[in-house]
């Protein structure tokens, strides 16, 4: 009798063994590239997560580059703000690698309504002016502050966030 339950206590241990040798743990991250970069191929006619890359014998410094961030926008609208986005679409060669910027111009009273990322920290950098910015946790608190030109704020992944110009002169 002992040695049957001894028995069936190695066997249920040796089937816990193997389903965790076997078993694989769920990553919820992006991969690791393969290659040095992959830059977005828009013409081809496959369709994917991102977008095929580009021949690499193909691919110049263009593909890397980006003029237009360096221009104010026409805040003349409804929110007082305007994005300038530089991501894949501006500059293929971000393809796969995991990072955007973006210019956000405002004027007096501007707005950058609430938002969210849900894959993706942002971080705002004043270059010039003052903002007020905060971002709601889970808990439902506002983490706020008032940032001036130099300063920098990080908005964490995922959650609802805000910059507004309460009516500061740029």
């Amino acid at each position: 009798m002992k040695q049957s339950s001894t028995r069936r206590a190695m066997f249920v241990l040796a089937a816990i063994l193997v389903a965790a040798a076997f078993s694989t743990p769920s990553l919820a991250n992006d991969p690791d590239p393969l290659q040095d970069f992959c830059v977005a191929d828009p013409t081809s006619g496959i369709t994917l997560n991102g977008f095929p890359c580009k021949n690499p014998a193909n691919v110049t410094a263009g593909d890397f580059f980006f003029a237009r961030i360096a221009k104010a926008g026409a805040t003349n609208n409804t929110q007082g703000s305007v994005v300038t986005g530089a991501n894949v679409e501006m500059i293929p060669g971000l393809n796969t690698l995991g990072v955007s910027l973006a210019r956000i111009d405002y004027a007096p009273g501007g707005l950058n309504p609430p938002h969210t990322h849900p894959r993706a920290t942002e971080i705002v950098f004043v270059l010039y002016g003052e903002l007020d910015v905060g971002f709601i946790t889970t808990a439902n608190v506002l983490v706020s502050k008032h940032i001036v030109a130099g300063e920098v704020f990080v908005f964490p992944r995922g959650l609802v966030h805000f910059q507004k110009n309460n009516g500061y002169m740029f």
